[in-house]
């Protein structure tokens, strides 16, 4: 009888610009270190940036102070990737570091020849301005980081279909690994009571822009229907909506949970752009796995999320948007219902589990190259 032969535990150094509070490095990596783990692969989770630095990078005129932390934090990366040699496969999300060349990445695969797994979640490639730094941030970030880094990987695991076609035009061998969230963690709240409807959105300084442009129809929707709207992440201290009761909240890691449990209705506008097309669609899981029904923008992997009209509504214009949202606000059993159809959605197609097997997969394929 021929025995078969246990696959040997691989190590897996993983990089990242971001630390664990950064949804891209959560949602991406930190979270399956656990099942992979389980899965017989041990992953060293090393981001660029700590807490205390990601914390004010995109506070305006709060970063100068870190400069010289910078300058460690980029010092301290180089030797942390000489420790690359150790490894079967180095794990990329998006980059190594947040600024410069693919100087790092370049160390690991063709000094050190480690294969090259890199993850992206979203449209890296495309030039973008940041609200806090400007067209400045796109010449920093190096223009052609991402296209050198698809072309250098062995395997470039995607959050969206976007993404992979788009790696796939650039030689790369791309597999779709959808963003998930574990279900145990993000659900409904346990005991919901009655009280004003709350609609809320929770994200970042850089998603903020999509949020505001649904002011206008927000205050039209308050002088008919009695809501609260809650903002979290957005990067402000105080954000005026007149006439709407407005809740603003800075993002925390021990809060995220709660603030989309507090909520009654979902708001999930983005743009009809290129970046925007490439997203991985993460709020959109969090909303249907956490019970709260939701309206969306169908744009890039976001229009084929959930069950339109089951889950959520998708909305491309003011009137859709107006019309879903009252909807939603003026009948209760409609949003218990669609909340129900998203959570069992959520535990059935978005659960950590058949992810983490798509990601071990991957990193065994990677691991053998």
């Amino acid at each position: 009888m021929i025995l078969a032969t246990p696959e040997r535990r691989l190590r897996v150094l993983a990089l990242a610009s971001y630390p664990e509070e950064a949804a891209s490095s959560r949602y991406r990596l930190v979270q399956y270190i656990e099942p992979l783990a389980a899965r017989g692969i041990d992953v060293t989770f090393s981001p660029f940036l700590d807490a205390r630095l990601f914390a004010v990078l995109y506070k305006p005129g709060k970063l100068v102070g870190r400069l010289p932390a910078l300058v460690l934090r980029t010092l301290a990366r180089i030797g942390a990737v000489i420790g690359a040699w150790r490894a079967d496969v180095v794990f990329v999300q998006r980059e190594a570091m947040l600024f410069g060349p693919p100087l790092i990445e370049w160390i690991a695969t063709r000094l050190l020849r480690r294969p090259l797994l890199l993850d992206l979640d979203d449209a890296t490639w495309v030039s973008y301005a940041s609200p806090v730094y400007g067209r400045l941030a796109t010449l920093l970030k190096w223009p052609s980081k991402t296209n050198r880094l698809i072309r250098w990987a062995s395997a470039v695991a995607c959050g969206s279909p976007n993404v992979a076609s788009y790696a796939r035009s650039l030689g790369a061998s791309a597999t779709l690994v959808p963003t998930t969230v574990d279900t145990r963690v993000f659900r409904p709240a346990r005991n919901p009571v009655a009280r004003v409807p709350v609609v809320g959105w929770v994200g970042t300084h850089g998603t903020y822009a999509y949020l505001e442009r649904l002011f206008p129809l927000l205050q039209r929707l308050r002088r008919e229907i009695e809501f609260r709207l809650l903002i979290a992440g957005a990067g402000r201290d105080v954000i005026d909506v007149p006439g709407v009761e407005t809740i603003t909240r800075s993002w925390s890691l021990e809060s995220e949970v709660a603030d989309f449990q507090s909520l009654d209705i979902g708001l999930y506008p983005i743009a009809e752009d290129e970046w925007s097309a490439g997203k991985s669609g993460l709020k959109a899981v969090q909303y249907m796995a956490c019970g709260v029904p939701f309206v969306m923008s169908p744009v890039g992997v976001c229009a084929t999320m959930g069950i339109a009209g089951e889950t959520h509504f998708a909305a491309t214009t003011d009137d859709d948007w107006y019309g879903h949202l009252r909807a939603l606000l003026t009948d209760g059993k409609l949003r218990e219902r669609m909340g129900a159809s998203g959570r069992a959605f959520a535990e059935t197609h978005c659960g950590i589990e058949a992810s983490a097997d798509l990601l071990s997969d991957l990193i065994r394929t990677v691991a053998r190259t």
